[in-house]
């Protein structure tokens, strides 16, 4: 029979048995064992570790099998409430949007917010600032869990990886940093080949390359595993705002201070589509994902069978210091839709999970929320008491974060 316990375990074990024998007076079975197990430097002693060790144990395993038996009770009541409630959760969700008040301000953070971002699992929050440093919050309970040190002037920008594993982050230091989520967040990687302030960073969704955009006017592609630079993206002429990858990691769409916004190739690195319309600096730039292209099609008059409803890439949608958001097609280039109603630069896009709706951060301390079937803005959220700098959906729960100049961190309760 193959033993699960170690060497130390299987003698720890002897010992406690020992001791069990000796102290209940079994004197012939504890010299047998003592023998069989070579255990000859055993003396019992009252204050030594082993000493009334194992009635202890057995008084555990009672107690936590009892525990076990309770809790699966409960777990099976619970399970039968919620077969037996009403579908009304899942049926209202796909018009759930963040709602007043604020159900956690996070503060700590000495500079404004530049980035926020949630981790694809756990309950957990990143937020990036001014200040050089990176904060991990519980955003269910509003607790703050730790700070990430290492980048010596503003972190611009974070990300996790799909499977949330990884935390990478970049700076106006020139760098890049890879975190190890489950390893205390130990920084395992720094990243240098920019020139310029590295303004936004993303992996790709196979986990195994990050991209980056730079005030230099480039956008690299990096191997995760290496650390190496596999890839120069050269096409803006000024500063490049941000980077997004497509669903399927096949495009990258970028923004610039060129006014334009770009769609690249990631297995050629060539310009795919250059979007021009906007009349200032473009902050960001991100693809409509899938399950938007049914409101988009509505809105913009297209029959659902005139696009391939699996390709992701299709769309994009722009945001802009010039007030205004576009919504694009990636293919022809073809602005679709102009959403004109903040006030000053639009700093932030998410598209909601069910894909109905965009949601927007901007200069103007508000985030609106536009229903990509009609085009208008449905409510306006007042969110911070300064510029709103970033915006994050949670794909796990019905909450949304915002970051702001202010220097808070705001979660939004979805209902």
């Amino acid at each position: 029979m193959t033993s699960i316990l170690s060497d130390r375990q299987k003698e720890e074990l002897h010992k406690a048995i020992l001791d069990y024998l000796n102290a209940s007076g079994f004197n012939e079975s504890y010299a047998i064992l003592k023998n069989e197990t070579q255990i000859d430097d055993f003396v019992p002693d009252p204050k030594q570790k082993y000493a009334g060790l194992l009635e202890k144990k057995w008084t555990s395993v009672i107690r936590l099998q009892k525990k076990i038996i309770e809790l699966e009770t409960k777990t099976a009541q619970m399970q039968e409430e919620l077969n037996n409630a009403p579908m009304r959760r899942q049926t209202s969700s796909v018009d759930w949007l963040p709602r007043a008040p604020e159900q956690h301000n996070l503060t700590g953070h000495r500079n404004p917010i530049s980035s926020v971002a949630f981790h694809p699992v756990y309950q957990l929050l990143a937020s990036a600032s001014e200040d050089t440093t990176v904060k991990i919050w519980d955003y269910e309970s509003g607790d703050f869990e730790c700070t990430l040190k290492g980048h010596t002037k503003a972190v611009q920008d974070i990300a996790f990886d799909a499977k949330g594993q990884y935390l990478v982050s970049c700076s106006a230091d020139l760098s890049i940093k890879v975190w190890d989520v489950n390893n205390d967040y130990k920084c395992i990687k720094t990243l240098f080949g920019h020139d310029h302030s590295v303004s936004s960073v993303r992996f790709l969704p196979s986990g195994d390359k990050i991209v980056s955009a730079s005030r230099d006017k480039t956008i690299k592609v990096w191997d995760v595993a290496s650390g190496y630079c596999e890839k120069t993206l050269v096409g803006h002429t000024e500063w490049v705002r941000s980077v997004e990858t497509s669903e399927d990691g096949r495009w990258l769409v970028t923004a610039s201070n060129d006014q334009t916004a770009r769609l690249w190739d990631m297995q050629t690195g060539e310009t795919k589509m250059d979007f021009r319309g906007h009349e200032h600096v473009i902050e960001w730039a991100i693809f409509a994902p899938i399950k938007a292209y049914p409101f988009i099609q509505e809105l913009v008059g297209l029959e659902n069978k005139a696009k391939d409803q699996g390709v992701p890439g299709q769309y994009v949608i722009t945001g802009s210091r010039d007030k205004t958001i576009k919504l694009w097609d990636a293919g022809s280039g073809q602005l679709l839709h102009t959403f004109v109603g903040h006030d000053n630069w639009v700093r932030g896009l998410v598209v909601h999970p069910s894909g109905k709706y965009l949601l927007s951060a901007s200069d103007d301390k508000s985030v609106k929320m536009w229903d990509l079937k009609t085009g208008r803005c449905t409510k306006t959220l007042e969110a911070h008491s300064h510029f709103v700098t970033c915006i994050s959906y949670c794909l796990t729960s019905p909450v949304v974060a915002t970051g702001s100049v202010d220097q808070t961190v705001k979660v939004w309760q979805c209902r």
